[in-house]
């Protein structure tokens, strides 16, 4: 198998059975969030913004919008232009965009583990109607987070024949 499409080192595993249903759903998410921030590592200047598909999806607008959307659903901030999460700028850089994911998910984490019981809500900006559950947020984020890495791992392989997580 050529370097190129063999599994990463830095693989993450998936949580392990017989964890309580708080550290699955957190594990799960984990586990995607990791594959999605290594399918944008490494990839150069300008392939990782190159539209792979007619829609103009990309690796690293892929990111930056999963960082919105983090913030959105666990730290209460508003996205403002949904469709412009998709699109990164002409500063943003890998190593920027990365690193703002990261810290992102580190502070979504810490939300998520101080929640006593996944039956309350979860922070969001204001909006008419009750907030979401912290359990539905967090499948919501893994159906998210999963869907957009597949798109992820398409992207990466068109690009430079990558496969796997």
């Amino acid at each position: 198998m050529p370097a190129n499409r063999a599994r990463r080192s830095t693989d993450t595993t998936p949580p392990q059975t017989g964890a309580s249903e708080k550290a699955t759903l957190r594990g799960f998410l984990d586990y995607l969030r990791d594959a999605v921030a290594d399918k944008v590592a490494g990839v150069p200047e300008p392939q990782v913004r190159s539209a792979g598909v007619p829609s103009g999806t990309n690796l690293l607008g892929l990111l930056k919008h999963l960082t919105f959307v983090e913030r959105f659903y666990f730290l209460g901030e508003d996205a403002g232009d949904w469709r412009a999460t998709m699109r990164p700028s002409a500063e943003d850089t890998i190593g920027g965009v990365l690193a703002d994911y990261r810290r992102t998910v580190e502070r979504a984490n810490q939300v998520i583990d101080a929640c006593p019981d996944l039956a309350l809500p979860a922070p969001r900006p204001p909006r008419p109607g009750p907030a979401p559950s912290m359990r539905w947020v967090l499948v919501h984020l893994i159906e998210e987070t999963g869907r957009h890495a597949g798109h992820a791992d398409i992207l990466r392989e068109q690009i430079d024949g990558s496969t796997g997580r």
